[in-house]
């Protein structure tokens, strides 16, 4: 009945999605198999994508040759660049999306590629014969092989969602859980635990009364996610603000006694930085107020997403509590929000390459690996494809370091520190973030995309070589033509930075902070003549390139001596107990992750500074 496949993909949310497109792309034969094929791609959660940290993701997916910026462009219904008024490191891209359009989309894109399979069914367990995944068992008894199998079942490992008193099984609202999966993975050997996430009532806009909340309209210049040709947005929707109150706190506190995340009843770790409103409340107790942003769902609907208002309180708590929200008095529910408990492992047990240490051929992308976030999953699943194809094949990994990207990031936290609670990507975890700016993931990856074969990264790379060229062409011009005080000083004043007394270049004006080239070009018309030829992204990026220039030299020595650790290989095989001079808790950590090289270790928590001169020596370095 079935062919044998390449790679099989088990789940089809974001990391599902990426990962069977990516090993797709890459010329394998994918199946990819949902319990339901009408909820592939669903927008679980909050229908939006990026933010702080995670729009750069999104954007780097993007460069690679994934799918997530160019549904987001095609799908979106409000824009916002984020963090405008900090510096270029922080700028983050944020669409709020079309829920249906965006799910219908990105069905459309994985049907439109040629190697991929469909298959409507539970998995419950995986094949493995000589410790490699050689497959996957249905529910329904069928076996179907492959040479490789990702999984990325989301929240669906024997979800249990909680409302109030009431608890029942099932993956999100509507959807039942995945069983097997987990009581296997156990057998083979693998440390398993629970996580909760949440979500907050959906609601009918037509009974809200926005004149009581505060606009929240997107950029008037949009801006996208993808490098591609995609369509800018056109007539976007806003969003509205308002807050919760002293009341609405009093009225949510009645139900606290049945609340499972203070009864007990949920066990499972929650998201630190998107905590539910019960838990704002008792942890933030001085807090009269909190910010509530109502999201709409898409452009053909009435149904509201309460940002900010993620509850598992008994339905009627979470009801009245709304309904005495500014705006929210006659409020009608479509339905109130809930917790789901799930099961994950440790991503300790991973090798770099997203690869389980315990069976090979078997990868893990998204919350099983104790992630949260559409933006974290997608990038997992496209690692995830992509090594999937390159193992198979014999070729070498793929891996991204924390000095190229937000994904190497991200990944490396997860293989080397592991997480006790859902991992969100913020920009304070990159060391190199400067480096790692949104408007720049594409000449960071696409030539990485190019070189490992990534359908349609080919066709991308005149564009990345245009930005390249025209940006050092930009900056060539402003570090060599000169300006006079009589023309620039009355620009300088009117921004109120020193007056020029003598002649100067055009780059040491720009390096001012309070400088921008936008406004250059209407005080100086030969300079705004020699841009008028270029791309407005073009020009942003030699602005950014010059105006941070020291920063930039700088993070680039500090990654050069990071390199120089990463090119030393230790490999698997080294008996880290036989090393006397080591900690034994360097020892016990080493031997359990098997780093692949020193600079992997010198991350690993508990592997101090000296056991990394230790090693070198050992090393002969």
């Amino acid at each position: 009945m079935f062919p044998t496949y390449d790679v099989i993909v088990v789940g089809a949310g974001h990391a599902g999605c990426e990962a069977a497109l990516a090993a797709a792309n890459m010329g394998s034969k994918v199946l990819l198999a949902t319990m339901n094929m009408q909820t592939i791609a669903q927008m679980s959660c909050n229908p939006a994508m990026g933010g702080v940290a995670k729009g750069q993701i999104v954007r780097e997916i993007d460069a690679l040759g994934g799918y997530s910026g160019i549904v987001t462009d095609l799908t979106m219904i409000q824009f916002r660049m984020l963090n405008k008024s900090k510096g270029p490191a922080m700028w983050s891209p944020r669409a709020q999306s079309d829920r249906r359009l965006f799910a219908r989309k990105w069905r459309n894109k994985l049907e439109a590629t040629e190697n991929i399979d469909f298959w409507q069914e539970m998995v419950t367990g995986i094949l493995v014969k000589d410790g490699r995944a050689a497959g996957i068992q249905t529910g329904m008894g069928l076996e179907i092989k492959s040479r490789a199998v990702v999984l990325t079942n989301g929240t669906f490992l024997n979800g249990l969602i909680h409302i109030g008193d009431k608890q029942f099984g099932g993956g999100r609202a509507g959807e039942r859980a995945s069983t097997g999966i987990t009581a296997q993975l156990r057998e083979l050997g693998f440390e398993s635990g629970r996580m909760k996430t949440g979500t907050p009532p959906r609601i009918d806009g037509r009974s809200l009364d926005y004149s009581k909340m505060e606009i929240q309209d997107g950029d008037e210049k949009t801006g996208k996610f993808s490098y591609t040709d995609t369509p800018k947005l056109e007539n976007g929707l806003p969003c509205h603000i308002t807050f919760t109150s002293k009341e609405v706190h009093e009225s949510l506190k009645t139900g606290f006694d049945r609340s499972p995340m203070f009864n007990g009843r949920i066990r499972g770790l929650g998201p630190r930085y998107c905590p539910s409103i019960e838990d704002k409340i008792d942890r933030f107790s001085d807090r009269d107020r909190h910010q509530l942003f109502v999201e709409p769902e898409g452009r053909d609907t009435c149904e509201i997403y309460v940002n900010g208002f993620s509850s598992s309180l008994p339905e009627e708590v979470q009801y009245n509590a709304l309904k005495l929200v500014a705006g929210f008095e006659n409020m009608k529910m479509f339905r109130p929000g809930y917790a789901i408990e799930y099961d994950y492992f440790p991503p300790t047990q991973l090798r770099p390459n997203l690869e389980t240490r315990l069976v090979d051929n078997l990868f893990f992308a998204g919350q099983i690996n104790g992630t949260t976030g559409y933006e974290e999953a997608a990038c997992q699943g496209m690692m995830g494809g992509i090594n999937a194809h390159l193992k198979i094949n014999e070729e070498d990994p793929f891996i991204l370091s924390r000095s190229e990207a937000y994904i190497g990031v991200l990944i490396d936290d997860l293989v080397n520190k592991g997480t006790d609670e859902p991992y969100r990507m913020f920009t304070s975890r990159a060391e190199y973030r400067i480096l790692l700016r949104q408007d720049n993931a594409d000449l960071r990856l696409t030539p990485r995309g190019l070189k490992l074969g990534i359908a349609g990264t080919e066709e991308r790379m005149p564009k990345v070589e245009q930005k390249k060229r025209e940006a050092e062409e930009i900056l060539n011009h402003m570090r060599t033509q000169s300006i006079t005080p009589d023309l620039m000083n009355p620009y300088l004043e009117s921004k109120g930075s020193s007056p020029l007394k003598q002649k100067v270049k055009l780059n040491t004006i720009l390096s001012r902070p309070q400088i921008h080239l936008n406004e250059m070009q209407e005080a100086l018309p030969e300079l705004a003549k020699f841009l008028e030829k270029y791309d407005e992204e073009h020009i942003e990026l030699a602005e950014i390139n010059l105006k941070y220039e020291g920063y930039i030299q700088k993070e680039k020595e500090m990654v050069d001596k990071m390199v120089r650790l990463e090119n030393i290989k230790l490999g698997e095989k080294i008996e880290y107990n036989q090393i006397v001079s080591l900690s034994l808790e360097a020892k016990e950590k080493l031997t359990k992750m098997k780093p692949l090289t020193l600079g992997q270790a010198s991350r690993i928590s508990g592997v101090s500074p000296s056991d990394i001169s230790v090693l070198m020596v050992f090393m002969g370095r």
